[in-house]
Parts: C-alpha cells; structure tokens; sequence
C-alpha cells in the first residue's frame, strides 16, 4: 500500500487518535503528517515525536499553529528529527520558538540529510535565529541545503540579521523559494536582497508582499531584473507602497524571460526527440535520417 496522509485542522486529539496516527507512522504508512492548530497532551505529543523517529515513509511535517508550544516539545522534536531520515518539509508556522528554541532545534536540522523545505515563518524569531538559519542553506557533506524557507512575519528581525540572510542566500545557497512576506524590511534591505537575487543562480520565487516597500524598492528590484539575467520567476510586491505601473513593468520583465526560457526549453526537447535532424540554414537544405534497423535512408531538398 502506498503511503498515504493525515490532515487534522484545529481539533484536541484523543489518547486513541494519536495511538493510530503513531501507528501509521510505525507501519510507513504516512507520508503527510498535519496537525494544523491542533491541541494534544504533552504524553502524546511525546508519543507522536517518538512515531516520527521511526518513520522511513514520512516526507512532510505540518505542526503549524502553536502546537510545538513549549521548549520541552521543542526538545522532544528536535529528538525525533535527529533519528528520522526521510523528512523533507517541515512547517512549524505560528509555534513561539524563539531564537532560544530555535537554538535547541538547530543541530537536528543541520544534520538532517533530506530536509528542503522549513517554514519558520511567526515563530518569534530575532537576528540570532537567523544566524542559525544561514548555517542550514549550503548544501554540506550529509544534508543537501534548504530550497525552500519561509520566514513571513518575523518583525524582531533587524536589518542586520535580513542583511545577514542576504548575504547567505547569495553566497551559498541553492534556494528556489523565498517567502519573507509580513516582515517590517523596508527599502534598505529590499536593495540587500536586490543584490542577493541578481547574484542567486536558483532563486526563482521571492515574496515581499506587505514589507514597507515603496517606488524607491521597486526601481531598485526593476533595473535588477532588467539589466542581470537572473532564475527569478516570481517577484510578489503586493501589499507596498508601489504604482501599479512599476509593479506591471516588473511583471512584465519576469514574464518575458519565463517566455524565452520555455522556447528554448522547447527547442532542446525538439532536438532531444529528434537527434538525426540536421538543418542548415545556410544552404537551405534539411537532411532527416532514421537510425532504426531495416528502415530506409531519406533525404530530402528544399529549394
């Protein structure tokens, strides 16, 4: 049987519920685990940490909503993820970590070999947070480095520590993903985060919306994506102090090179598909050869 998923939204869990959910975990036959906003003993969170140990089928964690809501959870967590292997997202969205409960988590998730994917995001995070969050982004030796992160609504970050991600996911980082969505950044670090994109050779979605930004951020982000080829994709700006014009002229921008991406991406299919098509175009002349045994060798000329 395929492994399948459990999705529970803002329920108090029985005693006979989490027994079945740690089973499923037991027999790997969980892939998705989301207790969204759900409320459960300190016994049993302990009990469903422990099913997540042994599970070699889970891939995705979903304790959003203050339910890691506590350092003892914290460390019965942190535990757990430092004996499971096949976890690749985990989102503990909404859970008052703080840069102390963050600190105990860390050396779990720096050692994790499948983990890609972290939302953090309104967990009470300062700058010290971040500086344990720019540890996890390079790929090294057993863990191959977040692509995606979520940090939406951390406003006791300073722009030192934005500065400091910055710099990381610039640096050394494979992200695909960015979401710093809700976050007081202003246009001082919208420049930093400018630089770090033109210089990201993966960061292909970016979210800034409702960040303080205005027209100043926007010509900024524009001469980026106009005058540097960049993997940015998807540049989210609503929510800011910016015309209509310059978020459409942006918008634009990344859409035209999306477009010229999927026509080359096309034409490598084409000639992937078609290895024995030969054109020249200086002599106007198609040559299309079959390679299959006992088919016939066709040329043929246009005038």
């Amino acid at each position: 049987m395929l492994p399948g998923s459990i999705q529970i939204s803002g329920e108090t869990l029985s005693s006979a519920e989490v027994r079945d959910i740690c089973a499923g975990l037991r027999e790997n036959s969980v892939r998705l685990l989301s207790l969204r906003g759900c409320r459960l003993s300190e016994r049993d969170f302990g009990h469903v940490c422990r099913g997540v140990a042994e599970s070699h089928s889970l891939a995705q964690l979903n304790l959003n909503l203050g339910i890691v809501s506590n350092i003892n959870r914290v460390k019965q967590l942190a535990e757990a993820l430092k004996t499971n292997r096949s976890v690749q997202s985990l989102f503990l969205h909404g859970s008052p970590l703080t840069d102390a409960g963050l600190a105990l988590l860390n050396p779990a998730l720096c050692i994790h070999p499948s983990l890609v994917a972290l939302d953090l995001g309104d967990c009470m995070l300062g700058d010290e947070g971040i500086n344990l969050i720019c540890g996890l982004l390079p790929p090294d030796g057993a863990k191959s480095g977040l692509k995606e992160l979520t940090l939406s609504a951390n406003p006791g970050v300073t722009s030192k520590g934005w500065g400091r991600l910055a710099i990381a996911v610039a640096h050394s980082s494979q992200l695909r993903v960015l979401n710093l969505d809700y976050n007081p950044l202003g246009d001082q670090v919208a420049g930093m985060l400018a630089v770090a994109v033109a210089s990201s050779r993966t960061l292909e979605v970016l979210d800034l919306e409702g960040t303080g930004l205005t027209n100043q951020s926007a010509q900024t982000l524009l001469d980026m994506v106009e005058n540097y080829p960049t993997a940015l994709r998807t540049l989210i700006l609503a929510e800011n102090n910016i015309s209509p014009e310059l978020q459409q002229q942006i918008s634009d921008l990344l859409s035209e090179g999306e477009e010229e991406e999927e026509s080359e991406a096309r034409e490598v299919t084409a000639r992937e598909k078609n290895p024995w098509i030969c054109q020249n175009n200086s002599s106007s002349q198609m040559v299309l050869m079959t390679s299959g045994l006992g088919d016939s060798l066709l040329a043929e000329t246009e005038m």
